[in-house]
């Protein structure tokens, strides 16, 4: 008998630091998304250079020491940490003979191999097709890419031959089909707000809780592993507060820095909704050291989104640092652990605070032929004090938000 086994590609991650970016910061999340996209990173190799060569996007000679790390220990696939062109991925294939990808097309891979929903995968397909459309012409042989792996999931496996006609084609239909799924979309927002329905927004960087956090709140049953872009699709789960009030709750597609322009493109109606929240919890990972950096990322994305909601920071995984008095405390952040519930309680009272869904301290006079609303008060309000007089039942009480609105009419 054989057992068959799928071989991990292994690969060397390259990156150019030309000073735009913290180049080792973003090298070590290169790292992370390529274990995601289920190779191996071998190792990495940096060159400063005042800008990228044109060609090789990397010095000759330090090309030549790619090539040679290359063959000496049999890899099987090289990562730029920036975007390429076609001529710089053929270039560079020529020089290593072995595949070549850049951080763009490695992100891309990881969302065709995530996507579940149907518009999942249309979304990821448009932005697939989007980054090719320009790469046709000029890449030569290159596009024959249907001997699978990193970088070549989703409709490039079989589609890559298709000229330029035939994607923006399919780039229409996909767009048609989004726009569908926007408009089914949009009426159940409004369907939603006219029903009175608060939401709750989840965003932040990936891994940083975010569907654990779901999963504590909620028992959502959400995938939560510690791999970058584990939740594509968004979910929604009604979430009930400590004084009984129900607020949806929606998880979102995780946030990396410098994402794919596509990418932002083909998600925006996705990230449009947490936007349109009334409410969005901003996570962070409080035990990275860029934890501010990473809000920062998102609370960017937020402003060009055109949110208005108050967001609140919300700084997880603080069992993972051993002194919280090192935790930057940002506004009216919050801290937790979505893990072991720690700091829970407090993020749902602060929801609630923002929100005005706490109880309502009221004085009510009810009339005696509404003894049913008066058993539903004692029922799930709090009797602060209660007599009976001439003209009915006389209470005080708190009340949470349902029966505040509920007994509008009976206040004294």
């Amino acid at each position: 008998m054989y057992e068959n086994r799928e071989e991990q590609e292994r690969a060397l991650l390259v990156t150019v630091d030309t000073g735009e970016f913290d180049a080792e910061a973003s090298l070590a999340e290169l790292y992370e998304l390529t274990r995601s996209a289920g190779a191996v990173p071998f190792g990495s190799m940096l060159q400063k250079r005042p800008s990228k060569d044109a060609a090789t996007c990397v010095g000759s000679g330090f090309l030549d020491d790619v090539a040679g790390l290359v063959q000496a220990h049999h890899l099987d696939l090289v990562i730029f940490d920036c975007e390429l062109s076609p001529t710089q991925i053929r270039n560079i294939e020529k020089a290593t003979g072995v595949r070549v990808i850049d951080r763009t097309m490695l992100i891309l891979d990881i969302f065709a191999l995530r996507a579940r929903s149907r518009e999942g995968r249309l979304q990821v397909e448009l932005a697939q097709l989007q980054y090719l459309l320009p790469r046709l012409s000029g890449k030569g042989t290159a596009l024959s890419r249907l001997g699978g792996g990193i970088g070549t999931r989703g409709p490039g496996e079989t589609k890559l031959e298709t000229d330029r006609r035939h994607v923006r084609r399919r780039i229409a239909a996909l767009r048609e089909k989004l726009r569908e799924v926007e408009e089914r979309r949009g009426r159940a927002v409004q369907r939603r707000k006219k029903d009175g329905v608060r939401t709750v927004a989840l965003v932040g960087y990936t891994n940083a809780g975010k569907s654990t956090l779901m999963n504590a709140l909620t028992d959502a049953g959400v995938l939560a592993e510690n791999m970058l872009f584990a939740t594509l699709d968004p979910t929604a789960r009604a979430l009930r507060l400590p004084h009984g009030a129900e607020v949806m709750l929606i998880d979102t597609v995780g946030l990396v820095r410098r994402l794919p322009h596509h990418l932002v493109a083909a998600f925006r109606s996705t990230l449009e909704q947490a936007a349109q929240a009334d409410l969005i919890l901003n996570v962070c990972d409080a035990a990275s050291g860029e934890a501010q950096l990473h809000l920062e990322v998102t609370k960017d994305l937020l402003i060009e989104l055109g949110c208005t909601a108050p967001v609140v920071p919300v700084l997880n995984k603080c069992d993972l640092v051993p002194e919280l008095e090192t935790l930057p405390m940002i506004g009216n952040g919050v801290r937790i652990s979505a893990a072991t519930g720690d700091g829970i309680p407090a993020l749902l009272e602060e929801v609630e605070r923002i929100l005005q869904l706490g109880p309502v301290q009221a004085e009510l006079l009810l009339p005696f032929s509404k003894s049913g609303l008066a058993a539903k008060i004692r029922e799930i309000g709090v009797i602060l004090q209660e007599e009976y007089r001439a003209d009915g039942l006389w209470m005080k009480a708190q009340l949470p938000p349902q029966l505040a609105e509920e007994t509008e009419a009976y206040r004294q």
